[in-house]
């Protein structure tokens, strides 16, 4: 593995802390699982997430995210068209059911593969974008590695079973977060329960859109070699939470463990606010200054994911070097702050100086180091 590898890795499982209580919590006859913490990205339970494995037409995700890039930046307009090729119209599997020579406005096209899961629409989408479907696969590929997706590469447009198309579901995961993200004025489209084009009426074939959890995205796959799949996102109490499986057996089974997962997330796990941005966590003695304190406060809200049953056995410290020696500068880097916990990879996060200390003068230091000989520690 090069250097710049290694480096790309470490910082994605930065990103990726995983949550207090998670670890063997649950069981599930998915081969892939991951469930995350959408806000902070905490991995609340995995289950072979970083395997590459065929990913169907989950991996449509990420002709929709170069689509939506370009649309955001405007280099593509929503009203814009794009021309049906012979290979388009003759694709088979899921269809939107466009017809060779035809344009497709690009909305219907979004529609098109996010409702009916067109593998059609997506080669119109790439050959709109790219020219041909090879070189969209070759610019997805260029684009997953700069967003983090390590083990994912891409063949083609829609997910079509090949040996070399692969993805994780720690991939997916990542891809489901930004596109939520990056693109919230194309969210809603995930959302659409039916879609009609060409007098076709098709509904959408992700399950949890018709049970009332909170669930508002993302999409299904299904493959012989991948089994039923499906990324999903639910929203409950202004919290969400994402969701990849993959490998289950049958449509009924993909409906009915992605729904046990998701609720058994919100069930379990809670999000706590320890200090908000600001906050002072603790006053730090100081030498020779013209006040005997400083507060150290957190520049950052500090918000912690973890497992229900986990929050009695929190425990929170503060680490410096006392007495903090004046002068003392408003935004001085002083101390760590640690949470710790069972199953938490401890986090660690600097304190600042909330004020200003001035230095004492000559005779106030004087008297100070005086007061330290005779009683051997610092004034209160």
């Amino acid at each position: 593995m090069t250097y710049g590898r290694r480096l790309l890795v470490a910082l994605v499982l930065i990103a990726w802390p995983v949550a207090a209580g998670a670890k063997d919590l649950i069981e599930t006859p998915a081969r892939q699982a991951i469930l995350i913490e959408h806000a902070s990205g905490t991995v609340l339970f995995a289950k072979d997430a970083e395997v590459a494995m065929p990913p169907s037409s989950m991996s449509k995700l990420m002709t929709l995210y170069m689509l939506f890039e370009r649309l955001s930046d405007g280099r593509l307009g929503l009203e814009d068209n794009f021309k049906v090729s012979e290979k388009a119209w003759r694709m088979g599997g899921s269809k939107m059911f466009v017809e060779v020579g035809h344009e497709v406005k690009i909305e219907d096209l979004i529609r098109g593969i996010v409702v009916q899961s067109g593998n059609d629409a997506c080669i119109v989408v790439a050959e709109g974008i790219a020219g041909s479907e090879k070189a969209f696969a070759e610019l997805m590929n260029r684009r997953g590695r700069e967003i983090g997706l390590l083990d994912s590469n891409f063949v083609n447009a829609s997910g079509w079973p090949h040996p070399d198309h692969v993805m994780s579901a720690r991939d997916l995961a990542l891809l489901a977060r930004r596109l939520i993200d990056e693109f919230p004025q194309y969210y809603h489209y995930f959302q659409e329960k039916t879609f009609t084009f060409a007098n076709i009426r098709q509904g959408n074939r992700n399950p949890l859109l018709y049970k009332d959890i909170g669930a508002d995205g993302l999409k299904t796959g299904h493959t012989e070699a991948a089994g039923f799949g499906l990324v999903a996102s639910a929203i409950r109490d202004g919290r969400r939470l994402t969701l990849v499986v993959n490998g289950l057996d049958s449509v009924n089974q993909r409906s009915r463990e992605s729904e046990r997962l998701l609720n058994w997330g919100f069930r379990e796990f809670g999000s706590y606010a320890l200090f908000a941005a600001g906050a002072v966590v603790e006053e730090a003695s100081v030498w020779l200054g013209d006040e005997d304190v400083v507060p150290l406060v957190v520049e950052q809200p500090v918000d912690i994911i973890m497992a229900r049953r986990a929050r009695k056995d929190l425990k929170v410290s503060v680490h410096y070097a006392s007495p903090v020696p004046a002068p003392i500068s408003k935004g001085q880097p002083l101390a760590t702050l640690r949470v710790a916990a069972p199953g938490l990879v401890t986090v660690e996060r600097p304190l600042l100086a909330g004020s200003d200390v001035g230095q004492l003068g000559v005779f106030g230091r004087l008297g100070a180091a005086i007061e330290y000989l005779l009683f051997g520690g610092v004034s209160p």
